[in-house]
């Protein structure tokens, strides 16, 4: 239930309840915001006394006021109000607070929430010991009853009528026990606290009992604030013959009273002062009249009290009924909107439905076309492929270019594949060495496996039986219907197994690696000239150079060679293809990334192998070292440390060239047949005259080393 704070002039008799609990200090916090009282009483009652004893109020002895007060003087002082103190000796604290709010004449009694736990099976239990609650039902019908809890009402009770005119001031009082330093003090043991305005008390000149809340003779008492919001008969004090002044009273009271003024002027005084006069049967009557005019003046007020509540409530319903169909308007409107606005969402929702059902038709029309089209596709690169490999194959059975061998005579001569005749192993399949003819031979054998590999075969078949090169691995014979190719055995392996040594080998002289480099570029220069189309190898490693007893070195394996259309200029001769193809480290790059083919692709793999004839290190960022060595003048310790007697200056000039073939953009490699090749002879030659000193010395003593040529 939720109050609001009492309107009017501002009384001088609010009490505050109060404890050493929290729900105290937000009561009289409540107080001191939310009334107007310029004297707010705090009132605490100890549990010494002893039942039917009588109630004792005293001042706060020390304890009292640095656990209760101390907090509650700082609010006042803040707030400019004055504070009374007031320590009440009794055994029931409800009876206490009641007698004494009776006794001072308290219009206003603000008590803090219970802190008990109300939970609703116990509550009917412990309502006989709620202070709160007895508080509201035993309060006086003119005070009004605030229950506070964390600075809000949580239940509130109005006065049902205001202090009468008969409610006289308790003259008795209770003698002081002791004294303060902190305000004047008052009837009944309370001590006044004043606010302070810098170093004094406001208002210091005069502390007001609070025994003297009553007007002076005569006057009308105000309305209290707590008195609610409506006027009504209880909210206003009708003055009786004690305390009646006489120019209120109308011509019969004053024809009444005529006599008695006339008779006795003290006898006016006293019913001046007190309105009483035992001895006068005049005042007898006249004191009835006014009660029977009280009475109907009274029923009259109770009448208006009453219509006034009739007509506010009907104001209040009202003024309910008039928002809640303001408020039904509002929901209508909202709503109304709300519909037109799902409405409108529905529509853009359909037609983008319906767009987007017809987009899926059209798509699902176009794939269904393009699914047929690639199945038509399919279907036909099917039929060709067949038709090719028939035609291949009854082209290998008629070609007479190379001797055909039977698998029965391959088998006899590899001793049916044993593994101690496995010479070698490649993506196309292993290698075996054989005897066919009375004569040593390698012998490839096609791995099943191998996506490409009759394709590659063909493709071998195809180059080698339709070139003849010095410098180009010999095909002697194969076998179409199993795959085996037959080429002339080369006596010391491949350049790789020679560069590394394999076996525990000797080491390659440098005279030797020259002429090996010269060999593989003529060799290469002879497939990118070949006519009428020039032919890429894209696999050219150390791996595929061959070399046979008196270490000629031979190109090898061209199962991935390619024949490219001449174009106008052989410099810019390309040829795309959908996927590269080649060994990793040796792949040319922008082969790699944009799939156009060129002679100057197999350049960039002849620069890594050149590299790696000088170096005998492995591919993976050889350049990179080369050109840090050449960068920090140590390009002799690059070398392959396996030969003593490099010539660095020309090793320096074949690395220079190796390095221009192994650029990353083909337009910045070098001729291959203007500028490489030459320069590679030219060191082959070098290489030559050094080797025929060194015969001359031997079998004529001369020591003398001609001039390098330059």
């Amino acid at each position: 239930m939720s109050l609001p704070p009492p309107t009017g002039p501002p009384q001088q008799n609010t009490m505050v309840a109060v404890d050493k609990d929290k729900n105290s200090a937000y009561a009289f916090r409540w107080a001191v915001n939310h009334l107007d009282n310029p004297v707010i009483i705090a009132v605490h009652v100890k549990h010494k006394n002893l039942p039917n004893q009588g109630t004792n109020v005293f001042p706060p002895d020390e304890d009292d006021v640095s656990h209760i007060f101390n907090n509650l003087r700082a609010m006042c002082q803040r707030k400019a109000i004055t504070m009374k103190e007031a320590v009440i000796d009794h055994h029931d604290v409800v009876k206490g607070l009641l007698d004494f709010a009776n006794r001072n004449v308290i219009h206003s009694i603000v008590v803090g929430a219970s802190t008990k736990n109300h939970m609703p099976s116990i509550k009917k239990f412990k309502a006989n010991n709620d202070i709160p609650t007895n508080m509201i039902k035993l309060a006086p019908d003119y005070c009004s009853v605030y229950i506070i809890s964390k600075l809000k009402i949580v239940s509130a009770r109005s006065a049902v009528r205001s202090m009468g005119g008969n409610q006289t001031i308790p003259t008795k009082i209770i003698p002081v026990q002791s004294s303060s330093p902190y305000g004047g003090e008052f009837a009944g043991g309370m001590r006044s606290i004043l606010p302070r305005t810098g170093n004094t008390y406001e208002g210091s000149s005069e502390s007001r009992s609070f025994d003297s809340v009553t007007t002076g003779k005569g006057s009308t008492r105000e309305r209290p604030r707590s008195a609610g919001s409506n006027m009504s008969m209880d909210s206003i004090d009708v003055p009786s013959s004690r305390g009646r002044s006489w120019a209120s009273m109308d011509e019969r009271d004053m024809a009444a009273l005529g006599p008695i003024v006339e008779s006795n002027g003290s006898d006016m005084d006293l019913i001046d002062s007190f309105g009483t006069q035992a001895t006068s049967h005049t005042s007898r009557e006249l004191e009835a009249e006014m009660k029977r005019l009280r009475l109907e003046l009274k029923q009259t007020m109770d009448m208006y009290s009453s219509a006034c509540k009739q007509a506010i409530s009907a104001k209040n319903q009202a003024d309910q009924i008039r928002r809640w169909r303001v408020e039904e308007e509002k929901k209508v409107v909202e709503v109304r909107l709300s519909q037109e606005a799902a409405l409108a969402m529905a529509e853009r929702e359909k037609a983008r439905a319906k767009v987007a059902l017809e987009a899926a038709e059209e798509a699902k029309w176009k794939a269904e076309q393009e699914a047929q089209r690639r199945r038509e596709a399919e279907m036909k690169a099917m039929k060709e492929a067949a038709e090719r490999d028939r035609v291949l194959t009854a082209l290998a059975q008629n070609d007479n270019r190379y001797r055909k061998y039977t698998m029965q005579e391959i088998e006899v001569a590899t001793d049916r594949f044993s593994p101690s005749r496995k010479i070698g192993e490649g993506g196309y399949g292993p290698v075996f060495k054989g005897h066919l003819d009375h004569t040593a031979v390698a012998i490839k054998l096609l791995n099943p496996e191998a996506s490409q590999g009759r394709k590659q075969f063909q493709q071998e078949v195809e180059v080698l039986s339709s070139i003849r090169h010095p410098n180009m691995v010999l095909l002697l014979g194969a076998c179409p219907e199993h795959g085996c190719l037959v080429y002339e055995y080369m006596d010391n392996g491949s350049l790789e197994d020679r560069l590394f040594r394999k076996n525990k080998s000797k080491p390659l002289s440098w005279q030797k690696r020259f002429q090996i480099a010269a060999e593989i570029s003529t060799a290469l220069l002879f497939l990118h000239q070949t006519k009428p189309e020039p032919i890429v190898h894209r696999d050219l490693k150390p791996s595929n150079i061959l070399l046979d007893r008196n270490y000629v070195s031979k190109i090898s394996d061209v199962g991935l060679a390619r024949l490219v259309p001449p174009s106008v200029a052989d410099s810019v001769t390309q040829y795309y293809m959908t996927s590269a193809a080649g060994t990793f480290c040796y792949i040319d790059p922008e082969y790699q990334q944009t799939g156009i083919l060129t002679t100057r692709s197999d350049v960039y793999s002849l620069g890594i192998m050149l590299l790696q004839i000088i170096t005998a290190r492995p591919p993976m960022g050889l350049t990179h070292q080369v050109k840090k060595a050449i960068e920090k003048d140590c390009f002799k310790q690059i070398l392959d440390p396996a030969v003593t007697d490099w010539p660095v200056e020309e090793a320096l000039s074949f690395a220079k060239i190796a390095l221009g073939c192994a650029e990353l953009c083909k337009k910045d490699r070098p001729s291959l047949a203007t500028v490489v090749l030459p320069e590679i002879n030219r060191l082959r030659d070098l290489g030559d005259t050094d080797n025929q000193v060194f015969i001359d010395t031997k079998i004529h003593g001369h020591s003398q080393r001609p001039p390098m040529p330059t």
